[in-house]
């Protein structure tokens, strides 16, 4: 069966490259996978979403129709691309930005940038913050097929920095699937 994933952001918070790196990891994971991207014409702040369908059925058509899984990482993001969801669908949400929640049964809210700041110590690592725990919380690939694909994706020298923050969504979004919540109420150092 396959997934259909929308991440959704603003320019500059790394939406296309996470979209990219998931479809990466998925086909580390032998998947079938599809992945396209779009953004507004600002080239920083305007709305911006990755769509990716991963699974081991073949893929007919090359756009997410109902999604399964959306990541929402602004308000803004989270009004305009949480459309059409699944059923059973599942949405996760950036608390630090996204405090009106839109009426869906299956809603996680994690501090994906506040984690970034303050847990990592750069606010640009939200999008692998964002990765690690979509995939903690939803398992949609293997963690090590993300962590390969994040390796081989990102530039030399910052291999450490995104681990921790790759680790450090990873183990918040598996805090959550494994508890039973809904939100992480984490305090960032």
């Amino acid at each position: 069966m396959n997934k259909e994933v929308r991440l959704s952001g603003s320019g500059g918070q790394g939406i296309i490259l996470a979209g990219i790196i998931l479809a990466e990891a998925g086909i580390i994971d032998g998947k079938n996978v599809l992945q396209t991207q779009s953004y507004g014409p600002e080239a920083r702040g305007g709305a911006s979403k990755a769509e990716v369908i991963i699974g081991e059925d073949d893929i007919d058509y090359p756009k997410v129709i109902t999604p399964d899984i959306v990541l929402a990482m602004t308000q803004e993001a989270a009004n305009k691309y949480i459309t059409s969801l699944k059923d059973n669908g599942l949405v996760l949400v950036d608390s630090t930005y996204v405090i009106n929640l839109p009426d869906f049964k299956n809603i996680y809210q994690i501090p994906i940038t506040k984690i970034a700041k303050n847990d990592v110590g750069k606010g640009i690592v939200s999008n692998m913050v964002a990765l690690g725990a979509l995939v903690g919380l939803t398992e949609v690939v293997t963690f090590e097929a993300l962590q390969r694909a994040v390796l081989a994706r990102i530039p030399k020298g910052t291999e450490e920095l995104n681990k921790k923050a790759l680790n450090l969504g990873y183990e918040a979004g598996v805090e959550l699937a494994e508890s039973g919540k809904k939100s992480l109420v984490k305090m960032c150092s």
